[in-house]
């Protein structure tokens, strides 16, 4: 059965009018796509409203009590989607980071992806619903929250697909794809519409690097796209990916440091 894995930032859920256009965009892919998950970031600037306000209570926050609190902003985005969704008549289930299978190391606040168990997502897309998952957070052995740091959220959409097997990941982003250099210092920077995995390293690129490495390892195509209808139909987008053969599923824990 075909299935996709897409990515929203927080640029596309800036305000509560942003989460319309995302539903729309999702209900439209969902008529060609048997299973499809969604992956979210928070809003605009909660995260670092978020830090704002635990650094106004405390001058040192403890590293599990900021985990607590910081992925309370993903779970705010989900929760939102899935009602938007609703409101189209489109059947959408959200769930965090750990109910969706996502273990991770033990290390707060920069925690690595270990593996992920999607039995619970699984039952959800059989059931023939849109499962919205919270990006940048996961559980530990411990069954201790965690937030993965930089890049936490790609990162958890690359994961996710890797568990699925999805057959790509699509990230909607503010800016139109990939450019052959910072197109806000140089107004002539070129649009690449397809690189290797290794050419995307090195290009200015939307995505962490580590969501980059990770779909490297497991032959995982990604697709950078804008989330503005208008853009998106001026450039369709860049495609990052490789040609090796995909072999056993590699997490971040497995990945060369």
């Amino acid at each position: 059965m075909k299935k996709i894995i897409m990515k929203f930032g927080g640029a596309a859920l800036e305000s509560p009018s942003h989460f319309s256009n995302v539903a729309e965009i999702i209900a439209e892919k969902k008529l060609h796509y048997d299973h499809l998950v969604v992956v979210v970031s928070a809003m605009g600037g909660v995260t670092d409203e978020l830090m704002g306000l635990a650094h106004q209570v405390a001058k040192e926050p403890a590293e599990r009590e900021m985990d607590m609190l910081l992925s309370v902003g993903e779970r705010i985005s989900m929760s939102l989607l899935a009602m938007a969704l609703s409101d189209l008549g489109v059947e959408a289930i959200s769930l965090t980071g750990s109910q969706s299978g996502i273990i991770t190391s033990s290390r707060h606040r920069e925690a690595e992806i270990l593996t992920v168990r999607p039995q619970r997502i699984n039952h959800h897309l059989e059931r023939g619903e849109i499962v919205i998952v919270a990006g940048f957070q996961g559980v530990s052995a411990e069954r201790e929250i965690t937030t993965l740091g930089r890049g936490g959220s790609d990162t958890s959409a690359v994961a996710l697909a890797i568990a699925l097997a999805a057959e790509k990941v699509e990230f909607y982003k503010d800016v139109e794809g990939i450019y052959s250099q910072d197109p806000k210092k140089n107004p002539r920077a070129a649009l690449l519409e397809k690189l290797t995995f290794e050419e995307a390293l090195k290009f200015q690129n939307p995505l962490h690097s580590r969501s980059i490495l990770l779909a490297s390892k497991n032959n995982l195509p990604l697709h950078i796209l804008s989330f503005k209808r208008d853009l998106r139909e001026h450039f369709p987008g860049s495609w990052i990916e490789g040609s090796a053969t995909k072999k056993e599923a590699v997490y971040e824990a497995a990945l060369p440091k």
